[in-house]
This record gives structure tokens, C-alpha cells and sequence, in this order.
């Protein structure tokens, strides 16, 4: 499956999960202003164009802002705000490494993890 799989009959939102499920990260884009956002949308949040495209996307950017959520009985693990170098920032989970090792800076790349109610997009640290 690719991004061009699919059209504009199907929600945004709903083409990012599907492209998820099949193992690719996309980010959509405006192909008026040429802008990447992140949530996907039907109107580009840059200059309201309703022209919309999917890229794949390679998935690496640099960790803007991290906190550590530590659970009650749990570990702690760290949420961070991601600046993709594609264009969007958006929010998930570090994993495979410690929430105190995260740092703002830190050089992150897209791991897509399978689970019963849909994959999602984790990240953890480029190593590259």
C-alpha cells in the first residue's frame, strides 16, 4: 500500500490510519502553498486551500518539548512534541530509552508499532 492508494472520498483521518496500518507514515500536504500539517484535515491550515496530497514521509525530525509521565505502579515514559523535518510537529511517546534521557535537540525517527485497536506512531531516538 502506498500513499496513492487513495483519494479525497475517504476522511483524512482516517487515510493516516489506514496508511499506519500498512506499515507507512505519510504526512499531508497542501499542494497550493506546498506546506505540510499535521493533524490531517480537508483544508490546509496554512492558507485554507482544499487541495491536499499525501507524502511519505521518512518519518525524522528533533524533539521540540518532552515531559515525563511516571504512573502509579508503572515506569515512567516520556511524551514529547516532535518537529518533523517534513514540515509538522506532532505529539507521541519516546521509546527504548529512558524517559530521563530524553532531551530537547535529541534526533528522533518514526517507529510504527501494530496493536489491536490500530498501529501508531511512536518514535525513539535516530541513532544513525
Amino acid at each position: 500500500m502506498t500513499v496513492l492508494d487513495y483519494t479525497d472520498e475517504v476522511h483524512p483521518e482516517a487515510v493516516y490510519q489506514a496508511l499506519l496500518d500498512h506499515d507507512v507514515f505519510a504526512v499531508h500536504a497542501c499542494t497550493r502553498c506546498g506546506r505540510a500539517h499535521y493533524s490531517p484535515r480537508v483544508i490546509c491550515p496554512h492558507c485554507g486551500s482544499g487541495s491536499l496530497t499525501w507524502k511519505q514521509s521518512d518519518g525524522l525530525g528533533t524533539v521540540y518539548s518532552t515531559s515525563t509521565i511516571s504512573p502509579r505502579g508503572g515506569e515512567p515514559y516520556a511524551v514529547v512534541l516532535v518537529d518533523l523535518d517534513d514540515g509538522p510537529r506532532l505529539m507521541s511517546n519516546m521509546v527504548g530509552i529512558p524517559a530521563a534521557d530524553v532531551r530537547i535537540g535529541l534526533r528522533v525517527r518514526v517507529r510504527i508499532e501494530q496493536r489491536d485497536g490500530g498501529a501508531v506512531a511512536l518514535f525513539e531516538e535516530d541513532r544513525r
